[in-house]
């Protein structure tokens, strides 16, 4: 049955102890190998995937919409704790606007060559630190054809909880993994067939639609953090530097437009 939230200090809840952005960035979100899913579009996303829930923290009226996930944690003897808005605010330190949460556990992640084989488009994220910008890069990527992405060894987390919810659970279908050591890894990439290229302001960079007219079959496409941009050594490791020309007066758009914009224009058919 499930568990009314009765004493907040049961350690079984800890998983969800302060869960404010503010409070994450001062820890690894979660401890102990697990991340936090949020709404019951992405629980079952995750759940579709095989992700492993440990448990499930949920207001009442979810009881009835998220039964047959109830009822499976139940029988695998996974607690699935219930209060009201208030007791689950208390708790996490945030308003549970999606009404349910899941601490799951982390699947191990796959090599480089696993995620990129058979792929044409691949999307690399260099240091990337705005979660926000990372889910939505990778919803893009979801809708718009990208077959995986690559997240270097200082990019934000995909699996952190503001990711995943931009993302709106998409980051579990997107193939994704780090990419480390970087950016020695683009010799990698290479090797596996693929073309590397730069989205950056540079002398001499082409143009994007130009480079799309006529792409390689295989590209590594790499986005730099917000504001620094991409790194003098990546710039200078990869093929080509691509740039999308800008009017009126703007030099650039943000990672995540510049993402999408460059997901389309070099979608594939097939």
């Amino acid at each position: 049955m499930p568990q009314l939230l009765d004493d907040l200090d049961d350690p079984r809840l800890a998983d969800y102890v302060a869960l404010t952005d503010v409070a994450l960035r001062r820890r690894r979100e979660p401890e102990g190998g697990l991340y936090i899913a949020e709404s019951e579009k992405v629980i079952r996303r995750a759940l579709a995937v095989g992700h492993r829930p440990r448990s499930f923290l949920m207001a009442p009226r979810w009881l009835e919409d998220l039964a047959d996930v109830v009822t499976a944690a139940e029988a695998d003897g996974i607690p699935v704790f219930v209060g009201d808005h208030a007791t689950i605010e208390g708790l996490t330190g945030f308003h549970l606007h999606r009404g349910a949460l899941a601490a799951m556990h982390r699947p191990p992640l796959p090599s480089v060559a696993e995620v990129v084989d058979g792929a044409r488009r691949v999307l690399v994220l260099e240091d990337i630190v705005d979660h926000t910008n990372v889910g939505a890069i990778i919803r893009s990527c979801a809708g718009l054809g990208v077959d995986a992405v690559l997240v270097t060894p200082r990019c934000a987390d995909p699996l952190y909880r503001r990711a995943i919810r931009v993302s709106m659970g998409t980051v579990f279908q997107v193939p994704w993994t780090r990419i480390d050591p970087w950016p020695a890894g683009l010799a990698t990439l290479r090797d596996l067939g693929f073309v590397t290229a730069a989205l950056a302001l540079a002398p001499g960079a082409v143009d994007l639609a130009e480079f799309a007219a006529d792409p390689p079959d295989r590209v590594a496409l790499v986005l730099g953090t917000e504001g620094d941009g991409l790194g003098s050594r990546t710039l200078a490791g990869v093929d080509v530097v691509l740039t999308i020309p800008m009017t009126g007066g703007v030099d650039s758009l943000n990672v995540g437009a510049a993402a999408a914009v460059a997901a389309w224009s070099l979608r594939t058919s097939g």
